[in-house]
Formats: C-alpha cells, sequence, structure tokens
C-alpha cells in the first residue's frame, strides 16, 4: 500500500508535536465549491515524527516504516509497521493524506484544485484509531503551549515597489514606487521563515511579476512547503509563469478587475489597454485551473456598473470580493480619496444590496452578532499577532498600506527579533480595544470593523488611536439599515 501528505496540506514539525492544516488562507474555492475545509489538527510527538517521513511522493508502507525505524530504533518493526498504517489511515479519514494500492491510484485520489466539476472524494469510514493525540481543540493547545506568546503564522513581502499601472485610488504615492528586493535578502527571509515554521507568504508590488526573478522566488516557496498568495494586475502573465504557478497546489492568485467595460477599468488604472490583458489573464488562469480571486473596490468610477464584474466572475466559477474600503496614502495624502463613495453613494449601494441579495443582510445580522462577544480586553486585529509585512528595501511594517510606522528592518535585524523585541511591535501588540474609548461606548460598534491603518493613513500626525469618522458614519449607516429593514419585514 502506498500513501502521500495531499497536496493541499501544509505540515509543521515542533519536534515535541506536529500541526497539519489545510490551505485555508489562500486556498480559493470556485463559487459553486459547497465543501468544508478540512480543518487542522495537532499531532502528538510520535504523530510528527510519523508525518514527518511521509511526503508529497506516493511511498510504500515498508519505506515509511524503514524511515521511522531510525528514530525509534528500541521498536520493532513490524509495530512501526502496524502502528503507522493505523496513524495514516486515520489522517485519511480526517482528509489530510491519501492510500492507494498503486502509485498511480494514490496520485488520482489527491484530486487537484479545479473549475471543472468533481466527483465527490471517496474517505475511509467507521475508522477507529489508536494513536493518541492532544484532545484539546488547536487553538486553545497552541496558546498554552506558546504560553499565549504569538506565533507568525503569515507574512507579506512586497517584492518590489516599481508598478506598471497607476492605479487613482492606491494607497502607494506614485514617487515611492522605485526600487526591487534583492534576491538574497528575500532567500534569507524565506530560510528565517522557514525556521519560523511560517505558513502563508503574500507576494505583492507593485507589480510583483515585473521582479526578474518572480518565477525563482515562486519556486523556493514551493521547496519550503509555503502557501503562497500572489497579488498581481496580471498583465505580465506568460507562459513561463503559469507552468511555475501549475506546480504549486498551495498557491492562489488575487486580481482586481474594476469593471467589463474597458474604458471604465483602463480609466482606473491608468493604463491604455489593462483591461483586456487583466481580463484574458484570468481566463488563462481558469483555463490552468489555478486558484483566483478577483477584488473589485467600489468607487465613484465604477459605482453604477461593478455588479458586471460580480456576474462575469459567477459565470466562471470565481469569486468576486466587492467593497467600498478605500482607505488614504501611506504618507498622509488624500488626493487618491478623491474617487472613494460618499456617505450617501455608500447608502445607496447597500440598499441596493440588501434589496437584490437576501443573504446580505442575513450576513450582516450574523457579522453583528459575533461581534457582541468582543470585550473590551479583547485584540483590535491581527497585526503583530498573526502577521506582519516586508517592504523591497527590508522594512518591516505591521500591515499592507501602513508603512510609514517601521517596526525594523531584515536588513539589519532577525525578522525573528523583530518579532519578538521590537519596541513598537509590543506597542501594537498591547493595545485592546478599551484604548479606542470611542469605539467601546459606541452603540453602532456591532457594524464596524476597527482599522488602525485607516486611522492612521487619513490622520495627518499618523496616529493609529484617532478614529476615522469616515468608516463610523458607515458603521451607522448598516445599523440604521438594518433597523429599517427589520422592522419593514415585522410589518408586512
Amino acid at each position: 500500500m502506498f500513501f502521500k501528505q495531499k497536496s493541499n496540506v501544509i505540515f509543521r514539525n515542533y519536534e515535541s508535536f506536529g500541526y497539519i492544516t489545510d490551505n485555508r488562507n489562500f486556498g480559493y474555492n470556485p463559487t459553486d465549491n459547497n465543501d468544508n475545509h478540512i480543518g487542522d489538527k495537532i499531532l502528538s510527538e510520535s504523530g510528527a515524527v510519523f508525518l514527518s517521513v511521509l511526503g508529497r511522493t506516493p511511498q510504500t508502507l515498508n519505506g515509511l516504516a524503514k524511515e521511522i525505524k531510525k528514530q525509534f530504533t528500541d521498536v520493532d518493526i513490524r509495530t512501526i509497521k502496524n502502528d503507522a498504517k493505523e496513524f495514516y489511515c486515520m489522517l485519511e479519514q480526517d482528509g489530510f493524506i491519501v492510500s492507494g494500492e498503486t502509485m498511480q491510484e494514490c496520485d488520482e485520489k489527491d484530486t487537484r484544485f479545479s473549475y471543472k466539476i468533481l466527483e465527490p472524494e471517496v474517505r475511509i469510514k467507521n475508522f477507529s484509531p489508536t494513536v493518541i493525540h492532544p484532545e484539546k481543540s488547536t487553538q486553545n493547545f497552541l496558546e498554552e503551549y506558546f504560553s499565549s506568546k504569538p506565533q507568525l503564522t503569515n507574512l507579506h513581502i512586497e517584492i518590489t515597489s516599481i508598478c506598471n499601472e497607476r492605479c487613482i485610488h492606491c494607497y502607494i504615492p506614485h514617487d515611492y514606487k522605485v526600487s526591487y528586493i534583492e534576491p538574497d535578502l528575500f532567500y534569507d527571509v524565506l530560510e528565517q521563515c522557514k525556521n519560523m515554521r511560517l505558513l502563508h507568504l503574500t507576494l505583492s508590488g507593485g507589480e510583483p511579476m515585473l521582479h526578474k526573478n518572480f518565477c525563482n522566488f515562486l519556486r523556493k516557496c514551493n521547496e519550503y512547503n509555503f502557501s503562497v498568495n500572489v497579488l498581481s494586475n496580471l498583465t505580465l502573465l506568460n507562459d513561463e509563469i503559469i507552468k511555475e504557478m501549475k506546480t504549486n497546489p498551495l498557491l492562489g492568485v488575487q486580481v482586481s478587475l474594476y469593471s467589463m467595460n474597458p474604458n471604465i477599468h483602463d480609466e482606473i488604472t491608468q493604463m491604455k489597454g489593462s483591461f483586456e490583458k487583466t481580463k484574458n489573464a484570468i481566463l488563462k488562469l481558469i483555463d490552468n485551473d489555478i486558484p483566483l480571486q478577483i477584488s473589485c473596490p467600489i468607487m465613484k468610477q465604477n459605482k453604477n456598473c461593478y455588479d458586471d464584474v460580480i456576474k462575469w466572475g459567477k459565470k466562471h466559477k470565481v469569486h468576486v470580493g466587492d467593497d467600498y474600503v478605500i482607505i488614504a496614502r501611506y504618507n498622509h495624502t488624500t488626493q487618491n480619496l478623491s474617487c472613494r463613495l460618499s456617505i450617501d453613494e455608500i447608502k445607496e449601494e447597500i440598499n441596493d444590496k440588501v434589496a437584490n441579495d437576501p443573504k446580505y443582510l442575513e450576513q450582516m445580522v450574523r457579522e453583528a452578532e459575533k461581534k457582541k462577544n468582543v470585550t473590551s480586553n479583547d485584540f483590535v486585529c491581527s497585526v503583530c499577532h498573526s502577521s506582519i509585512c516586508i517592504a523591497d528595501n527590508g522594512n518591516v511594517y505591521p500591515c499592507a498600506g501602513w508603512q510609514d510606522y517601521i517596526v525594523g528592518n531584515v536588513k539589519k535585524t532577525s525578522l525573528n527579533d523583530i518579532w519578538d523585541n521590537s519596541e513598537k511591535v509590543q506597542y501594537l501588540r498591547g493595545l485592546r480595544n478599551k484604548d479606542f474609548s470611542k469605539c467601546i461606548q459606541c452603540s453602532d460598534k456591532e457594524f464596524c470593523t476597527m482599522c488602525m491603518v485607516r486611522n492612521a493613513n487619513e490622520n495627518p500626525k499618523g496616529d493609529p488611536l484617532l478614529v476615522n469618522e469616515f468608516f463610523c458614519n458607515i458603521a451607522k449607516l448598516n445599523r440604521q439599515i438594518m433597523l429599517e429593514r427589520k422592522e419593514k419585514l415585522m410589518n408586512s
């Protein structure tokens, strides 16, 4: 019998335990895919050894047992073989690995992402494992193990600030788009990420495909088994890049498409012909079964036609995310906000969504219910708790868009040292909801998401604690619309 890890899972060995998870962060699904995520699991110390010898190429049980034997020299090979089979079957039932009587059968069971309709996956049933692993929830176990010390799991790297488009709403000032990351620095950061057991990487720019080493960067990320999300306008997509993307089952792509009207899209990107290049590149990724998500920010230029992008995406089974959150540039200039919708325009858009999509209001209510459980001692957001960003010049900052708040530089200090010891990181990590007293007392707080970069970028002094009134007004608007709709339904 042959066994192998599934191509869409990530495993990290912490020696005293193991952690296995699916690619939930960047594993984009087609719009008609209703499968639930596999989830994640904590493995015992012996379980981590058993899984560490299992790769993405089918291996025989005998061969695996021999590798495991090297770690358990005092255990006879027959016992190891029996325990390994039982353990692997348990993980197969959970959806993390696959087995087969032949290598071909094993590979065929490892179904890859596809926009085409696939047969439902067959799983082993009624199996009762004897291999013991921690019974606590994954999150509780990790928090207890690390004594609530934040672990870096997501890193955003801007491999170049240079871009071939000049999007009118971009939060990066055009004059600052000038350089590329040095390959040696990128590879050094990846090595540090490997040692820190990072899970997810986002590669962006500027336009990341402008970097001459882009394919080599993707290749190295794949070697290290990182889940990779690429943020790109796709205008430079070519066959070499597609070929490299197809080799990495842990890869996803996010692209912005602003309108199905070429003139409107090109007006926003300020690059003639960009619509056709981006649209055709999206279709190429779909043809090659590369996971994709479209972003469609709503602004004055496309407010009357962004819905066409959503319909086009749905036709091709691609999810389209739309919102009206346009943030100021990170140097605190606000000229780019001239394209941002006014509160009255946002009200019109929300009412249209509620009227045309019953699920929209349901989702709004669900999100509000969740936020009722948020306390004054909860963290504000995930920045510096699980994620951080690196610019092409080595500067480290809390999140994409907040680039004037530099917490360190990886050319001078290791990423691990910055993560653990930077005073600015510690400051952000220490902030709680109660530090935003206005928000805690606000009756609209369940319809709002506090965002420090939105505060900082739009404030002349870059103060993340000074609440941005524009987004307060959107929260108030959401609450009013929900209450009005509820009252209307009760009276109808």
